[in-house]
């Protein structure tokens, strides 16, 4: 008798798990920090690794101030593709062996700083792209109800919600350059070039 095969239909996935949770949030396209924040401020290093083909991320976090490191495998998707607000995630947390095993994914990479900003009681985390995708803030904020979710309006300091744009998702992301991006939210109409009468 032969291994059967792993394929999509015959792999069940629950639609439960007590394992993984629902996570609710909105993302925000930045012109950059907002104010009362600088590069300056207290941070954390991510260093993202997407692995190609699969719902599945690589992340490593470095507190600069202890040089200490958190190192966690995650899977995270939308159960509906048109919705991104709602993600299922499941995350296991690695010790330095085991990370060093899945270094081997060290393809598909977003380099970013992340920063903590309080804004009228909710607190954001932005993060400031690194590497091809400099020039790139984008800032999420997380809700316990679907309720506060979608009665959420956009915080004055973003330019955009761009939540349920695939090309800020993390995997799409690593395959960018800033420019690509720039381009994209160009022609989309998020932002106005400088060029153009406003």
């Amino acid at each position: 008798m032969g291994v059967a095969k792993l394929t999509d239909q015959n792999t069940v996935v629950p639609a439960e798990s007590k394992y993984a949770r629902v996570e609710r949030e909105r993302r925000y396209l930045l012109q950059d920090l907002p104010e009362g924040l600088t590069r300056a401020d207290p941070h954390l290093q991510i260093t993202d690794n997407y692995l190609t083909g699969t719902r599945l991320r690589l992340r490593k976090v470095r507190e600069p101030r202890t040089n200490k490191w958190m190192v966690k495998l995650t899977q995270k998707f939308a159960p509906d593709p048109n919705d991104s607000s709602r993600t299922i995630i499941t995350n296991i947390y690695l010790n330095a062996l085991e990370a060093e095993m899945l270094d081997m994914f060290s393809e598909n990479e977003i380099r970013k700083n992340r920063y903590y900003f309080e804004f009228e009681g909710r607190k954001f985390s932005v993060d400031m792209f690194l590497g091809d995708l400099f020039g790139l803030v984008l800032a999420e904020v997380s809700f316990d109800t679907d309720e506060e979710l979608n009665g959420y309006p956009k915080p004055a300091f973003a330019i955009a919600d761009v939540t349920n744009l695939p090309i800020f998702t993390g995997g799409q992301l690593c395959g960018l350059t800033f420019s690509d991006i720039r381009e994209a939210i160009l022609k989309d109409g998020l932002i106005v070039s400088r060029g153009s009468a406003a």
